[in-house]
């Protein structure tokens, strides 16, 4: 009778007071899963720290072309003495010289930092490469549509002072071919160069393999790209106001050109300005992006009323050009149907859409978020 009783099961709790003994086999199954945290490595990304130093030496190239301008418009200014418009004004000779000593500075900065291949280097050659390539364009745009015009009333006057100019089929031939060069040369340099930045520097593994070779946080990890973007155009404008407001103290106002003390003062004041937004855009205040959206605007609206109704010519004389100077500038086509202008009016239209694209990065925390705060990091 006893073989028909089923087996013993052993102590249970029903039947035993002493603890159960955990079984260790149970927790063996758990091991498979352990391997699961090596899956990202199974696609590495590719150091592409070649690539980096290869791009960097070209930035420093680069640079000291820039900075071997600097001799050149030291000639221009000595030749210029000799030309029927007159010598260079001082104020202009300083804008060139401190505008391609600040593109050489910059050039060779990012350039060794690429070569070093720092974070910081990595962020602000994609930034600017961007910009870069949209003022590119626009550039490349207007010299096309400018530059056959401006050859054309060139040749006129040298076919007027001159009884032994070639006839106009070869000149217009030669032009032809020189102005094709100029436009290619330059269309290389501001698109195609900056394209290739911008390709490079914006890829995945090119970030992560800065990261790898600079392990340390830079300051320009605190800002998203887009808006680090639009930080250091607010910083190289102020620089550009700024000395723009020493050198030629011209400035806009609403159908006016202040010249003299008050469009220096006015050129100083809105550099302050382009400073602070500069910092505000950085630290991603949101204060800083309304007032963005409110004195953009406001400086479109007068830059152009005062290209539509102010004479350009007349406040060039107040500014001290002589009128051989004034003759040559109203001589160019640029000058004279305000080209150059309205395109600059273009550029800033199309930066006030970009700074309202912005608007997505600038959030202001909730009361609920900043309650929290302290909880959370104590």
């Amino acid at each position: 009778m006893e073989s028909m009783l089923p087996p013993d099961p052993g102590p249970t709790l029903a039947n035993t007071s002493e603890p159960v003994p955990e079984p260790s086999e149970a927790i063996a199954p758990v091991a498979l899963v352990a391997p699961a945290p090596t899956l990202p490595d199974a696609t590495p990304l590719t150091d592409r720290g070649t690539g980096l130093v290869v791009f960097g030496v070209f930035q420093i190239i680069l640079g000291l072309l820039a900075a071997l301008m600097v001799p050149l418009a030291a000639l221009g200014a000595f030749m210029s003495r000799l030309a029927p418009g007159g010598s260079m004004r001082l104020g202009q000779f300083a804008s060139t010289v401190a505008t391609y000593g600040f593109i050489s500075v910059a050039l060779l900065a990012l350039g060794i930092g690429s070569v070093q291949m720092k974070r910081w280097a990595r962020a602000l050659t994609l930034v600017t490469s961007w910009y870069w390539l949209v003022m590119g364009v626009l550039v490349t745009i207007l010299i096309t549509a400018v530059l056959p015009v401006f050859t054309r009333s060139v040749l006129g006057q040298m076919r007027q002072n001159s009884t032994n100019s070639p006839s106009p089929e070869m000149s217009a031939g030669i032009m032809a071919v020189i102005l094709t060069l100029m436009i290619v040369f330059m269309a290389f340099f501001l698109i195609v160069v900056p394209i290739a930045f911008v390709v490079f520097y914006g890829r995945k593994d090119v970030a992560e393999t800065c990261r790898r070779r600079d392990p340390v946080e830079r300051w320009t990890d605190r800002t998203p790209l887009p808006v680090l973007g639009a930080s250091v155009v607010f910083f190289t404008g102020a620089l550009y106001l700024l000395l723009t407001g020493i050198t030629l103290p011209m400035f806009p106002f609403f159908g006016r050109y202040l010249t003299g003390i008050a469009g220096s003062m006015c050129f100083v004041t809105m550099a302050a300005i382009d400073a602070y937004l500069a910092i505000a855009f950085f630290r991603l205040q949101t204060s800083g992006w309304w007032t963005a959206a409110f004195v953009v605007p406001l400086r479109l609206i007068s830059v152009a009323l005062t290209y539509a109704t102010a004479d350009m010519m007349q406040a060039y004389s107040k500014a001290g050009m002589s009128d051989a100077q004034l003759k040559m500038l109203n001589s160019n086509p640029m000058f004279r149907g305000h080209i150059l202008l309205w395109w600059g009016l273009i550029s800033m239209i199309l930066f006030f859409a970009y700074i309202l694209w912005l608007k997505r990065y600038f959030k202001a925390p909730t009361p609920v978020q900043s309650e929290m705060l302290p909880v959370s990091l104590g």
